[in-house]
């Protein structure tokens, strides 16, 4: 702002001054005290507009300077727990594409479309997704966090092989869906490194890919080897039962999806491992299974 006490100053002076002189009327060094008084306000607001202008100048070098230090500080950082589970699923997939064999000719199934009006009609809506075809039997499905989205992964042999329909196909990455919601994965996949350094800085230091290779090696034992436990199997079958038991036709079609991929493992040695990762379609039958009466 502009100093206002020292335009009153120089306003002061020269209303005293022409006041003292207005009875004898305007002599020549009057008029020229009047310019004189005049030129020094304006100094005065010329000053003090510099002043301003400075202090502007001062403040937007600051924010600048501040702006520029986020910018470097950024530079150093690591991503956010979200951003990670997306640059590591994403890497996954990347470094086991010759084994997934996910890039190749593929018909539109309309999956997407498919799967998506069964989430609305079960109340879930605008949810992100993914799903990756891979033309291999020795992945059947899976699923992996993105960067707030889902990913599906899912065998086009095994879902030829069962003869699947849309409805049926989007029950099973629905499985899949509240399997993530869980937080299963994350759970047996997450290292304490991981927490520990996700959205830290190392500006000074060295990134720590080790977390990466750490990361990469628990998602190819979780999906290859691991799987999920039967405690975990029971919830997440409860859990789908909750959701679809307001659906008749859809609780129906899926405890029979649950069959036909309990008849079709045992027959075909290919995927045996199925039960490993996944136990079992049998029991999963059992739980849904009323409980039988005793007469």
């Amino acid at each position: 702002m502009i100093n206002i006490f020292r335009v009153k100053l120089a306003l002061s002076s020269f209303l005293i001054t022409t006041g003292l002189l207005a009875q004898t009327g305007k002599l020549q060094e009057e008029k020229e005290l009047e310019v004189v008084n005049f030129k020094s306000i304006k100094k005065v607001l010329e000053q003090d507009g510099l002043t301003e202008a400075s202090k502007r100048k001062a403040q937007q070098v600051q924010v600048l300077k501040k702006e520029q230090g986020k910018l470097e500080s950024g530079r150093f950082m690591y991503p956010t727990e979200s951003e990670l589970w997306g640059f590591v699923s994403e890497y996954w997939l990347v470094k086991n594409a010759q084994l997934l064999n996910w890039d190749f000719e593929k018909p539109d199934y309309a999956l997407e479309r498919s799967f998506s009006s069964t989430m609305e009609n079960l109340g879930f809506y605008q949810k992100k997704f993914k799903i990756l075809l891979v033309n291999t039997p020795s992945l059947v499905k899976a699923s992996i966090p993105g960067d707030n989205e889902l990913i599906f992964l899912l065998s086009v042999p095994f879902i030829k092989s069962l003869d699947l329909s849309k409805l049926e196909i989007s029950l099973l990455l629905f499985e899949e869906f509240i399997r993530l919601e869980m937080g299963y994965f994350k759970k047996n996949v997450a290292t304490e490194k991981m927490s520990k350094l996700a959205g830290s800085n190392f500006q000074g230091g060295k990134p720590d890919l080790s977390m990466v290779e750490e990361l990469l090696k628990n998602y190819t034992s979780q999906i290859n080897q691991k799987g999920y436990t039967f405690q975990q199997q029971f919830e997440l079958t409860k859990k789908v039962d909750a959701y679809l038991k307001s659906s008749p036709e859809l609780w129906n079609t899926y405890f029979r999806l649950l069959g036909k991929i309990d008849r079709f493992v045992k027959s075909n040695t290919q995927y045996k491992d199925y039960v490993k990762l996944y136990p079992s379609p049998e029991m999963q039958v059992k739980w849904l299974s009323p409980p039988e009466k005793v007469l």
